[in-house]
């Protein structure tokens, strides 16, 4: 199979893709067929090495298997989605339309079903490519003063520290975190967290956030970190 003429290969040199998929021989091939057309390829052969590799190498692309052996490619991409907007090509065998449409509704830019053909493969990545030049990218890390929020990695530093976050109290410092500034409503943070159906339960948050006070060290009279905008919701304060 001939690799070698496909239009815009020389405007691939800066490009980096991850592909994460577990199988050794897709890894490969993907790789010898990626680098034929200039690209720079990184591989990771779990859901846990690929996030990590997302959140310390930016990909310009991420190609990535939904049959993952330690957590399944929509949950990678649901945690990619909390903090980074690379296109996301979705290899799988799931040829299903169900899957297709959770993963598409989920963030995945595009969707290419197994066995596929090499040169359409490679019109899809160029293409989305061409799609996200330019685009916004968000930053995985937040630094207010002493304060680190993590996103991609899913940690919280404090004073060169780690804190110990419950899953509710990291869910809702992340929200504010991914919007410093900016006052998320209780019902927002309440739907998005508890469910539709916890939209009126605003003494769960009050606790939640009391105690990640507690945790930060936060004085709710004079916060370094979480605001309080009385009657409306919570804002994390702004890095400037």
């Amino acid at each position: 199979m001939n690799l070698s003429s496909t239009s815009g290969a020389s405007n691939a040199l800066a490009n980096t893709l991850l592909v994460i998929d577990d199988e050794p021989q897709i890894r490969k091939f993907l790789r010898i067929s990626l680098a034929s057309q200039g690209y720079k390829v990184i591989e990771a052969g779990t859901g846990a090495e690929g996030l990590s590799q997302a959140a310390l190498m930016r990909p310009d692309l991420v190609v990535l298997d939904l049959g993952l052996p330690d957590m399944d490619g929509q949950q990678v991409l649901e945690q990619l989605r909390q903090w980074s907007t690379v296109p996301v090509l979705v290899l799988s065998v799931r040829a299903s339309e169900a899957q297709k449409v959770q993963a598409l509704d989920g963030g995945a830019n595009d969707y290419v079903t197994k066995p596929f053909g090499i040169q359409e493969f490679l019109a899809r990545v160029r293409a989305l490519l061409r799609q996200s030049s330019g685009s916004e990218t968000l930053e995985s890390a937040l630094q207010l003063g002493p304060l680190q929020v993590d996103l991609a990695l899913r940690r919280v530093i404090l004073n060169d520290a780690p804190v110990a976050l419950t899953r509710k109290e990291y869910a809702v410092l992340a929200q504010l975190a991914r919007h410093p500034g900016r006052v998320i409503t209780q019902q927002q943070l309440l739907k998005d967290i508890w469910g539709p159906t916890h939209v009126d339960d605003t003494h769960y948050l009050r606790i939640v956030v009391g105690h990640l006070r507690q945790k930060l060290d936060d004085d709710p009279a004079a916060p370094r970190f979480i605001v309080t905008e009385p009657g409306v919701g919570y804002r994390l304060a702004s890095p400037d």
